[in-house]
């Protein structure tokens, strides 16, 4: 069937590595398309809408806005740049034609940019490359284009996508220009070029209304919002309209809005076309692949493919003796039905429940996604218990398999060798490794998943601050064998009460502290790393004794040493099997599995 190009459209996607400048670019794009009145007050990084995107300075959840460019609407997908929010990036390429390759014009693209690229170029999409911060002082874009070339060719790309249009750009100033000889003013050459090279969407003549749900949200005026990119024919508010599910069973919808993208909002509309990226409000029961079409003619849409979940968590209700104190949603219930909505919104998410309905097992792509969900819920007032991050081992023909890392390390050429001799005893196997002229190294390993988990905060200490890790998802591999991921013990609370300055300084010799005087400690709860293996129960309540002798010597003011503030990564990367985290909107504390001193023992002989 003869296929048509609707030319007043442009569907593009921005593809870039964390702090590569991406929300930047978007800002500016925005700015000079005239979507603000002159003079008008804005804030920066407009499409960071959540408090933790704007807080880490990261893109967590895949957003759309559009811009209108001459008389042609171009809808901006923003995607993720961190690999653990993957399922963000497969529902944002299933809406668009093109994308933007943004690559920090010295770091070159890396593994995120790696992992984002080859679901752009299985696509087919077409890609436009954009060399970022070429005002940087280490900046060295030719080379930088050399390596997205080979990465282009790493990926298999096709021959028309390796004849990819370039342009070098510094997005903090709004500028963009065609060659590093020719400085630019403004924006207006990426503009053009997106209208240029990116394909308009195309669509089937004569075929019925066919819409694929790529995303969800929920108003709190019209309910659950569909979110997707109307891939044939066109329709009206009024019409009457069925999803089509998973399993082929069929609802019928009654839509009470039809709406599309405008600038950062949304505008409402009473007819769309194919192509456009419209939302639709007042549907109940629908899910993210769905297809939505006429009732008359219903007709089915592939659906939207994910890859599986590599690692799991433990999600339990909190039951420490401090249960219920500091936060005001504590039921199981509750924390299912917020696990199950996350489900329903992140396609990269999977949900099951324990036959204890008390703790419920989390899927996902990573343990800094699994983080995100975790902080996003102890805002909202939540309370509760997780175990350690944990991959997700597979059997194949009778052999036991495990998800492997594509590892990319960037360190000082004098740290080279700690940085190795750590990974190699977590199983790593050194594939790459390229001397800078400017005394930095880039090594490459493939490792096990499970090496990585809290092994970050180890590698930041190692190389002193310096260093630069990232991970991609390299498929399966054997099982590796076993390995210890922590040499260090625990400090654990024998009892309840308020820790106390003269016990904390005098448990100082023992370990590092993770709590401060006065902090509320019960018995089991984890008070700081213990120097040796094995763990330590300890009395953190203890006061000096006093008597009505006078001492021989003055007594000395008691001072303690400052303390880390215990962060949720942290404590995650801390944690071993026996032990769980347990989260409140006030405090991150550690504890053990089972509380009571004569509940370990007897748990350790059961496990001997």
């Amino acid at each position: 069937m003869h296929r048509i190009e609707n030319k007043n459209i442009r569907n593009i996607a921005i593809i870039a590595h964390v702090d590569h400048g991406k929300t930047t670019l978007v800002d500016a794009m925005f700015k000079q398309s005239g979507l603000f009145r002159k003079g008008e007050k804005t804030d920066d990084r407009l499409m960071d809408t959540m408090d933790l995107e704007k807080e880490r300075g990261i893109t967590i959840a895949a957003k759309n806005c559009s811009i209108d460019w001459k008389g042609v609407k171009i809808n901006v997908i923003d995607t993720p740049g961190h690999a653990d929010f993957g399922g963000e990036v497969e529902r944002a390429l299933s809406m668009v034609d093109g994308a933007i390759l943004l690559v920090d014009a010295s770091e070159g693209p890396l593994p995120q940019t790696r992992f984002v690229l080859d679901k752009a170029i299985k696509s087919g999409i077409k890609v436009i490359v954009v060399i970022n911060k070429i005002d940087r002082k280490d900046a060295r874009p030719l080379e930088v284009l050399d390596e997205v070339y080979s990465l282009l060719i790493d990926l298999d790309a096709s021959d028309e996508q390796m004849e990819f249009e370039v342009l070098y750009a510094i997005g903090r100033d709004g500028i963009a220009q065609e060659s590093l000889d020719k400085p630019g003013k403004n924006l207006h050459v990426l503009m053009e070029r997106i209208v240029k090279e990116v394909p308009g969407p195309k669509y089937k003549e004569n075929e019925p209304f066919q819409m694929l749900v790529s995303d969800l949200s929920y108003s709190d005026y019209l309910g659950r919002l569909a979110i997707g990119k109307v891939i044939n024919g066109s329709t009206d508010s009024k019409n009457s309209m069925i999803c089509i599910q998973k399993d082929g069973k069929i609802v019928p919808l009654k839509i009470s809005k039809l709406q599309c993208y405008a600038g950062l909002g949304l505008e409402e509309i009473e007819k769309v076309e194919a192509g456009e990226i419209v939302v639709l409000s007042g549907i109940e029961d629908v899910h993210i692949g769905d297809t939505i079409c006429t009732k008359d003619q219903p007709k089915v849409l592939p659906r939207i493919t994910v890859d599986e979940p590599t690692v799991f968590m433990k999600f339990s209700r909190n039951s420490s003796p401090l249960a219920g104190t500091e936060g005001k949603l504590v039921q199981p219930g509750k924390i299912k039905d917020r696990l199950e909505k996350e489900s329903l919104l992140n396609v990269s998410i999977q949900v099951e429940e324990s036959p204890d309905k008390e703790s419920f097992i989390v899927k996902g792509r990573g343990e800094f996604q699994m983080a995100i969900i975790i902080e996003t819920m102890r805002r909202e007032g939540f309370e509760l218990n997780v175990g350690r991050p944990q991959v997700i081992f597979k059997t194949i023909d009778g052999i036991k398999m495990e998800p492997m890392e594509h590892l990319y390390i960037q360190c000082e050429d004098t740290f080279t060798g700690i940085v190795t001799e750590k990974l190699s005893r977590r199983k790593a196997k050194l594939v790459n490794m390229t001397n800078h002229s400017d005394g930095r190294v880039q090594i490459e390993f493939s490792t096990p998943a499970r090496s990585l988990i809290g092994y970050r905060d180890e590698f930041l200490t190692d190389t002193r601050g310096t260093g630069i890790m990232n991970s991609s998802f390299a498929g399966y591999d054997k099982y590796k064998g076993d390995f210890s991921n922590r040499y260090s013990g625990s400090l654990v609370g024998d009892r309840s009460g308020n820790a106390v300055p003269y016990a904390l300084f005098n448990l100082e010799p023992r370990g590092n502290m993770f709590i401060t005087s006065g902090d509320k400690v019960y018995e089991g709860m984890v008070i700081g790393e213990h120097n040796r293996e094995g763990d330590l129960n300890v009395n953190p309540t203890k006061k000096k004794q006093l008597s009505n002798m006078r001492a021989s010597g003055k007594d000395e003011a008691v001072v303690l040493s400052p303390i880390l503030p215990m962060t949720l990564e942290r404590a995650l990367q801390f944690i071993r099997d026996d032990e769980l985290v347990e989260v409140t909107p006030k405090n991150i504390r550690i504890r053990k599995v089972a509380l009571s001193a004569h509940d370990r023992k007897r748990l350790d002989k059961k496990n001997e």
